[in-house]
């Protein structure tokens, strides 16, 4: 098989190149966004965007970017079947834990960008280029808007189940490498 073709096709046991390089980019991103959303300072009525929230958003709307390509990605390239013996419930477990965290990848940082939009902060990707608003901004013409309000509070809370999410995902593969020892976890990884 040719690098070329290593990028671009799926093997019954690899994911392409391509997907593994997406995959390691999402999580060096999450784990820049939970280093951000932890370090900044708390968000309240008054709150002005300074550099940490401007970052905090920069990188999300990157994640929804990459996200978008991953997704693309998926839905035109196979992906590997499960290792034989895998009993289907496992199998099961995964697709679902797989799409919650597709699902969460993009709500939770869309959710983030309209709680911006709600708070009239201009959300800029690395101060190169500003975005619309999702939603109007807070104020009387708008009092009874309906994402605006909820959509901080969600964001954090979507914010945990992700984090739960990714956890089961990394016990999983701990645990097919370490208990099952079968090679679930190489797949994924750039060279095993």
């Amino acid at each position: 098989m040719t690098q070329s073709d290593r990028l671009l096709a799926s093997t019954p046991e690899r994911y392409t190149i391509f997907a593994q390089v997406l995959h390691w980019v999402i999580a060096l991103l999450l784990c820049l966004q939970f280093i951000l959303a932890w370090t900044m300072p708390d968000i309240g009525r008054g709150t002005v965007p300074e550099r940490l929230i401007n970052l905090h958003l920069s990188f999300g709307l990157l994640i929804i970017v990459v996200m978008a390509l991953r997704l693309l990605w998926r839905v035109t390239h196979a992906v590997p079947a499960p290792p034989a013996g895998v009993p289907a419930w496992q199998a099961k477990s995964a697709s679902l834990a797989h799409a919650a965290l597709y699902v969460l990848l993009f709500v939770v940082p869309l959710l983030g960008w309209i709680n911006a939009s709600y708070r009239g902060w201009t959300v800029e990707f690395f101060g190169l280029f500003p975005l619309p608003a999702l939603v109007a901004a807070r104020g009387p013409a708008n009092t009874g808007a309906i994402l605006g309000p909820w959509s901080g509070d969600v964001h954090i809370w979507l914010s945990y189940a992700l984090l739960t999410a990714i956890g089961l995902h990394v016990l999983g593969a701990l645990y097919h490498r370490f208990i099952l020892r079968d090679d679930v976890l190489g797949r994924m990884v750039p060279g095993a």
